[in-house]
């Protein structure tokens, strides 16, 4: 049981909720969610394993649930809280609105910060160095800079030496193009805390507050870059940590994202070029006496790789790949490519290691005094960019060369035709599945973890998640399990309907069909959203209807056109004053898209957003499923779909009086074996299907 101090603190903050809040309506299923989440986290239900996962439906408030029951059991214990989500939204809802609400309910003082990954901040030193202030421009471009982007860095400059912007990307007034951004990022390598210079950057003064803060909101990405570090290192260690994990479905794939790499081959031999040229003028800056040995063993390496690399660009043969890609089948690769990659692992992991240890003892240099810091900090940011496409090179070429696995899922292994180089090609290497990963470096080592989201379950089971997540669902695992259904009315609040449809979706004549059948379906004078499956089929259908939408006098918005925010103001604006206001999105406006009451009365889905494998990955995926007997359909396509689906209708009911009706113009879900699985697994609205 939750000690009397900690139950006390959740019934306090429950009691002002009631008098702070208008309009509450008390709920049980979020009474019960703070009352699963505290139990758990206290070890009521197992000593070791305090993991709890929860779908909760929209309208039970999961938001304010983990805040009074996990902040009361931190604070009490001394430990810190780390809310990670898959959204910008949902963070700034958290610190802007959610937070600073159960401050004012809360009985404890507590304090909380938004903490962001190294590479939302600029490295000062890096920043110096592009403006060229000291001759290092080279090595931090590819090419000669552009004069425009000069200057923007030496505005960005002058404003951060005259402390009118603290180095967050996000904070600077105008968008930062991502290429411009890579050039001066703060990175592990060049942002250096044992230099005095680097103690004031961006980066270190950000890390320094976190460590004062009881509650970090940050991201799955986040997590999970300081977790492969070994925790610690960004957010606070995992042994000392309770984490949150909103919008949790997301979690897998960032896992995976974060445990995979690339490195193009001609590019690297580039890079490596530009390195070897500078590896005297680095070594010249340490103790001559104990660089030799390091600066002969980087010389060596490089000399090596860099035609190793041009000499494996020529041996691969464009034809072979299809739409740009060339994927080898379970991830096997041929005996000659396993030669090389063994070689190449070697190398990396050799040039990799000296240029550290270079950089080590140009630091100590300093340390010391025996080197000035303005000599050494330039050559350092430039090393630290050679360390961190050392080790990204390391990493890829370590991948490649591991041995095919006993048990488990192989990687999967692809090369890609470099965009924008001629005659480039990229190496590819990810894993397939990541729960143990998982396990490994968060569910064994933290304190206690709470797992929520929305749609969490596939076809009414947490087993596919489990899986993908490395959580075990077996009873005597200790990992508890709780499924709470939104508060709403559903057969009275809204209606499913499915009509009688001429065409499926994989019918070539689907897309033509929908333009005739989207006008009869669109409700005049009300809010309407129409999700596709693809942005082809719905340009395809907007510019199709675009004419005839404006005879009627209907007010259509295709995402895409303008950006979010604006697409939602307008449409707001629209139905405030009664117009009729359409919507056509993808999916990304499946998820995360809030639009109460009168904003979204008519919502229609064109399609079951069943994900066709295309990525190499996915392809990876299914084939491991099909080699070991499965089928990948059921297996991943049906629950992904099933969550998806789920994902889409919640748009329509966001409050207890929302109302209207879905519109799904897909009848796979009547015809089809797996259909009933898929239906069953929505919620419980009026249905009406047309025979």
């Amino acid at each position: 049981m939750p000690s009397s101090n900690i139950q006390k603190s959740i019934r306090h903050s429950y009691q002002c909720l009631q008098s702070q809040l208008d309009n509450f309506i008390p709920r049980r299923s979020q009474n019960y969610l703070v009352a699963e989440i505290a139990k758990t986290l206290c070890g009521d239900y197992h000593k070791s394993n305090r993991t709890i996962v929860a779908e909760a439906g929209t309208g039970i408030g999961k938001s304010l649930a983990y805040l009074m029951a996990a902040i009361p059991v931190a604070v009490h214990n001394n430990r810190k809280v780390v809310i990670s989500t898959a959204t910008v939204a949902l963070q700034e809802q958290l610190v802007n609105k959610d937070l600073p609400l159960y401050r004012r309910l809360s009985d404890r003082e507590f304090s909380f910060i938004l903490a962001k990954g190294r590479q939302r901040y600029c490295c000062a030193e890096k920043l110096a160095t592009a403006c060229g202030a000291d001759g290092g421009q080279l090595a931090l471009f590819e090419t000669k800079p552009k004069k425009a982007d000069v200057e923007l860095f030496e505005r960005m400059y002058k404003a951060f030496s005259q402390g009118k912007w603290d180095g967050d990307r996000d904070s600077w007034p105008t968008p930062i193009k991502d290429e411009l951004w890579q050039i001066i990022v703060s990175d592990k390598h060049s942002c250096n805390n044992s230099m005095p210079a680097h103690r004031g950057c961006p980066f270190q003064k950000a890390r320094s507050e976190l460590d004062k803060a009881d509650v970090i909101i940050a991201n799955h990405s986040l997590v999970m870059a300081d977790v492969n570090l070994g925790g610690g290192v960004i957010l606070p260690e995992p042994d000392n940590t309770i984490y949150v994990f909103d919008e949790a479905h997301h979690l897998p794939k960032v896992a995976r994202d974060h445990s995979s790499a690339a490195a193009s081959l001609k590019g690297a031999a580039s890079w490596l070029e530009r390195l070897n040229q500078s590896i005297s003028k680095f070594s010249g800056l340490a103790d001559e006496k104990r660089v030799a040995r390091f600066r002969n063993e980087l010389q060596d390496s490089v000399q090596e790789l860099i035609p190793s690399l041009k000499q494996l660009s020529k041996r691969f043969d464009p034809a072979l790949f299809e739409e740009k890609q060339y994927r080898f089948e379970h991830g096997d690769l041929p005996s000659w490519l396993e030669e090389e990659s063994k070689q190449l692992k070697v190398l990396s992991n050799k040039a990799n290691q000296a240029v550290g240890k270079i950089a080590d003892l140009i630091a100590e240099r300093v340390k010391d005094g025996e080197l000035s810091g303005r000599l050494a900090e330039p050559a350092l940011a430039e090393i630290g960019f050679y360390i961190q496409r050392t080790e990204n090179l390391a990493q890829v070429w370590n991948l490649m060369a591991e041995p095919k696995r006993e048990k488990g899922a192989p990687l999967a292994r692809w090369l890609e035709l470099h965009p924008e180089q001629e005659d480039d090609i990229i190496v590819n290497v990810s894993p397939l599945e990541v729960g143990w990963q998982l396990d490994q470096l968060i569910w064994s080592r933290c304190v206690g973890a709470v797992l929520v989201s929305a749609t969490i379950r596939a076809l009414n089971s947490f087993s596919f998640f489990c899986h993908q997540a490395g959580l075990s669902d077996k009873p005597d695992s200790g990992t508890q399990f709780l499924a709470l259904a939104s508060p709403f009315d559903y057969q009275n609040q809204a209606e499913l309907y499915i009509p009688k449809m001429k065409y499926e979706p994989q019918a070539p004549q689907f897309t033509e069909y929908l333009i005739d059948l989207l006008p009869k379906l669109i409700e005049d004078k009300k809010a309407n959203l129409v999700l596709f499956s693809s942005y082809w089929q719905m340009n395809q259908v907007a510019e199709a209807l675009a004419k005839l939408f404006i005879k009627k006098g209907w007010a259509l918005q295709v995402q895409g056109d303008a950006s979010r925010t604006e697409i939602l103001n307008k449409h707001k604006t629209l139905v405030q004053c009664q117009k009729t206001s359409v919507l056509f999105g993808t999916g990304s406006f499946s998820e995360g898209l809030d639009l109460p009451g009168e904003l979204l009365e008519n919502l229609i889905i064109t399609k079951i957003p069943f994900a066709v494998p295309t990525s190499p990955v996915e392809q990876a995926h299914a084939e491991y499923i099909e080699q070991k007997g499965g089928n990948p359909f059921m297996q991943i396509a049906v629950p992904e779909a099933s969550k998806k689906l789920i994902q889409s209708v919640g748009r329509l009911l966001r409050k207890e009086r929302d109302s209207g009706r879905v519109v799904l113009l897909d009848r796979r879900i009547v015809t089809k074996r797996y259909g009933k699985a898929l239906i069953d697994s929505l919620p419980p609205f009026k249905r009406t299907i047309e025979y």
